[in-house]
This record gives C-alpha cells, structure tokens and sequence, in this order.
C-alpha cells in the first residue's frame, strides 16, 4: 500500500551541529563516535529531519526505542510497501526480481509469510537444529587443520550459509556458484566516496543466482524432496503456493537476513568477547546457563541491520511528534538498542544483561526477523562448538568494517586458537 506524498511538513527541532545522518561521511566515522552521536538525537524533544543533498529527499530519523516500537507494530500506518531500503527499490527492479517480503504490506505480506511459515513443519526444525550441530563441528575441524587467520571466511560466514543450502535443498555442485554470485551481488552495499550505496547493485549477479533457484523450484514441483524448497513449492496454503518469483526473492531475502546478519554478529561477537575477558571468562565458567544471554547482548550490541525505512500512511501523532500522511521516517534498530531510558549503561557489554528487550531483531510487528531462532541457534551451537575445542580462540586486532548506513558488516577478522 503506497501513499500519496503531500508537500507540507511536521516541524521538529534542528539537527545538532556536525550530525547528518544523510551524510556519506557520517557512516564512515568510528563506531564510538555515531554511537555518540545517536546519543545526542535522543536527547532532543523529537526525531531530527534529515535531506539527502543529491535527491533532495528528506526522512525523519527515530532513534528512540519507544519510537521504533511503536512504528514496528503499527503497520497500518508505517507501511513497507514503497520500500525499506534507501532509496527505495525501482519499480522495475521489483517487477524483474519480484517483491521481496520485507517490502510487502498486509494482504501481501501475511500471505507470503503464511507460506513460509507453514513450510517450517516441526520435523524441518528438528533437522535443522541437528544440521547445525553437524555443520559447526566440520567448521571448527576445518579450523584446527587448516588454521585459517580470516575469522569471517572461515568460520562466521561457512557456518550460515551451508545451513542454509542444507535447509533449502541446494545441490553441493552448486554452492560455491551462488556464493560467488551472492557475494558479487552484495559486494556494493556500503558507502562510496559521495554517496551511500545500499543493497540493489549488481543486478546481473542477482538476476542469475534468481535463475538457478527457480530452476531449482521446478525440479522440485516435479519430483519434491525432503528440503525447504520443495515444501515452498509444494504447498497447499489456501490454494498457494511460491510460484519462481517468490521462490527467488525468498531465497535472496534468506541469504541477507539468514546469512549475512548472522555471519556479521558471530564475527562481532568473537571481539565483543576478546576485547571484555572479564565476559569470557564468565561465559566459559559457565556456558549453558550464560550463552542465551551472551547471544542476545552481542546482537543488541553489534545490531546487524542498521536501519529500515517506513511511509507514513495517514497522518498519525508519535509519541507527541505529528507526522503527515507521505512522509518518509527511518528506524535506526542500533540507536534504539542504545537507548538510555531502557537499557542501564548502554555502552556496557554485559552478557548478564536481563531484561534485554533489544530490537536486533526488529522492533516486533509483523516485520519481526522470520530467521531470529535460525539465528540464535547457530550463534549458540558455533559458540559452544568453538570455546568447547578451542579454548583460546580469540581475535587479533580490530575488525575491518564495511561503512554502511544499512548493515553493521565485517570484511574480515583477525583470528587465532
């Protein structure tokens, strides 16, 4: 559902003087001084308005937990459909690669996700958990015998993408043909020189990986197996089931949010926990009971996806800021979960955190993070996989981090065991 752009505008306090959020070069700073930054926006009256100079487009930045909240879980006016990406995909990038569910509104949206949903029977779960432990333990074998030095290749990325070609049903003949093409498609998200850049490059890349998925799914209609696909393709939702479009948008959606995000927090966390020993060892005296909580500080504190973007619908007041019917508002989830009125000393990295209603995940609603227990269960079993064998792993140096105003990406991690 998209809505009518009206020229007139809310009136909101002015952006603080060196912070400009629509600035390529905001992105580029260190992690400390955004998260500054971020902290000085929530101590204004209301949400800041910010220009991009070169489209002249203007969104209003909530980065306030209650402010994320409430425009999660009310879709009815903060609506996905023009798009959650800046900018918003083209039309005739949507219409070639068909609708991705993250930029779909209801009926749409909980029609896919009904789909979806019904496709994860308790017997694909049970097989994934036991899938994940196998795949761990042959990452970490591949460690101690090769002795990679790439955290991010070696470990955090092989861990959810080989989880998720398990759970789809994707040939081993062709994995590393879709790695290359997903990396080749993702290879542009980031910032460039003057201007941010965002997920939607390398269309080509994508196009083919689409290819080869759908060709999958056909197959699969033919002679169905006991995998993700087939059941996608197979089902009998109300008379639906994913036609070769959606089959495609689902499996690129799955290998963003199932795949990099998770690749992104376990790389993330293996610094968190190096860099705060008094954490590890707390971690490692008593892993079990510890490990949930360690999962979810290290995915408030590292927050993959930085921001998505909604459309105010109707004309709506929150939390005593008017918004008009077309506006543009963005949710900055790594803001929100850096909110001093709900998390005690935010900065801290402290895996006893509780309660931790972090938004890492999203901020609830229909959006909230299909992946989130995929994701979990990965983080906990690699973790335990990994300390359990390796009770020295721990990283060396920084990470190298991609500038990106959309995900909180790492290029590479130093490692040693």
């Amino acid at each position: 559902m998209s809505a009518p752009a009206r020229t007139r505008v809310t009136a909101t306090p002015p952006a603080p003087a060196g912070i400009d959020l629509a600035d390529p070069g905001f992105w580029r700073l260190p992690d400390r001084e955004r998260a500054a930054a971020f902290a000085e926006l929530r101590r204004l009256e209301g949400p800041v308005r910010f220009t991009d100079r070169a489209s002249g487009r203007s969104f209003l930045a909530l980065v306030r937990h209650a402010d994320v909240v409430a425009a999660s879980r009310t879709p009815e006016v903060f609506v996905s459909g023009p798009g959650v990406t800046t900018p918003e995909p083209a039309s005739w990038v949507r219409a070639l690669f068909g609708d991705s569910m993250v930029n779909l509104d209801d009926p749409q949206h909980a029609d896919l996700r009904r789909i979806v949903s019904r496709a994860f029977t308790p017997r694909l779960i049970s097989r994934v958990e036991d899938d994940i432990r196998r795949v761990a333990a042959r990452v970490v074998d591949d460690v101690i015998e090769r002795r990679p030095d790439d955290f991010v290749s070696a470990v955090a990325a092989e861990l959810p993408y080989q989880v998720i070609c398990n759970m789809m049903g994707i040939p081993e003949r062709q994995r590393r043909q879709i790695l290359a093409l997903v990396n080749h498609a993702s290879e542009h998200t980031g910032v460039a020189r003057s201007r941010l850049r965002v997920p939607g490059r390398g269309l080509r890349a994508l196009g083919r990986m689409q290819l080869v998925i759908a060709a999958l799914g056909r197959e699969r209609r033919r002679r169905p197996a006991d995998d993700l696909i087939s059941a996608l393709v197979t089902a009998d939702v109300d008379g639906r089931h994913l036609n070769s479009r959606e089959l495609g948008a689902f499996f690129s959606l799955l290998l963003v949010a199932g795949v990099e995000t998770t690749r992104n927090a376990l790389a993330h966390g293996l610094h968190l926990l190096t860099a705060h020993p008094e954490q590890r060892a707390l971690l490692l005296d008593d892993f079990e009971p510890r490990v949930g909580g360690a999962v979810e500080e290290i995915v408030r504190w590292s927050t993959p996806i930085v921001q998505f973007r909604r459309t105010v619908a109707a004309d709506h007041d929150l939390h005593g800021t008017r918004l008009v019917q077309g506006e543009k508002v963005v949710l900055f989830f790594g803001a929100a979960n850096r909110d001093e009125a709900v998390f005690a000393d935010p900065e801290a990295f402290d895996i006893t955190r509780s309660p931790n209603p972090h938004l890492g995940f999203g901020g609830g609603g229909p959006h909230f993070c299909l992946g989130a227990y995929l994701a979990r269960q990965e983080m906990k079993v690699l973790y335990r996989e990994l300390f359990a064998r390796l009770p020295e792993v721990r990283s060396v140096g920084e990470p190298v981090l991609i500038p990106s105003s959309f995900d909180h990406r790492v290029r590479s991690l130093r490692f040693t065991g």
